[in-house]
């Protein structure tokens, strides 16, 4: 397999590809501008479904107009609640979760991601996770707050049981120490 990655967020997306089979369930937990949603929401197929969360309702509009101008609203739930509530409305059985931590691009650069919704929002997304299912953190690390963050994940995920998970951090050697950090995770066990 050739990957061609030129950022983070197509790092995560060649990650999380394999695993997003018809029918499955997906969930993007930073909707944003919309665009790893749409991602899964072509993974998933007609059968299957995403369920999408950001507390910004401009987040949510702009994912709205992305699914809508692509036909795929029907497969995807918009839930403007924070990430870290994502058990209450999401089946067990998922095989993605997205995140994208930091800032809503072009929106408010004070309001971001924090490193004890992050965990919480994690911990459920692990809890939710089936066999073989993968989970993508890209952190941004240029804003207030990132390397906190940062600094929260890494620690949570490198202590996470080595014969349940696979973690791999990614980072960018030949660009700025600004440059966004990837954590991939898998869950042991096979599954479809």
């Amino acid at each position: 397999m050739v990957f061609k990655c030129d950022s983070a967020v197509q790092w995560a997306q060649s990650f999380i590809s394999p695993v997003l089979v018809p029918g499955c369930l997906a969930v993007d937990a930073t909707a944003g501008n919309g665009q790893d949603t749409l991602f899964l929401a072509r993974g998933v197929g007609r059968q299957g479904k995403v369920f999408a969360f950001d507390i910004q309702a401009r987040a949510l509009e702009k994912t709205r107009e992305q699914l809508a101008g692509a036909g795929l609203l029907d497969r995807v739930t918009l839930l403007a609640v924070d990430h870290r509530e994502m058990s209450a409305y999401v089946p067990g059985g998922v095989k993605a979760v997205m995140f994208n931590l930091g800032y809503l691009p072009g929106g408010d650069h004070r309001i971001i991601t924090r490193p004890d919704s992050t965990l919480e929002a994690l911990k459920a997304a692990l809890s939710l996770l089936a066999a073989g299912g993968r989970i993508s953190l890209v952190v941004y690390t240029g804003h207030p707050g990132a390397m906190e963050e940062l600094k929260a994940v890494e620690e949570f995920t490198r202590d996470l049981p080595p014969h349940q998970y696979a973690v791999v951090r990614l980072s960018f050697w030949n660009r700025s120490s600004r440059a966004p950090v990837v954590i991939l995770l898998e869950k042991a066990g096979a599954g479809k």
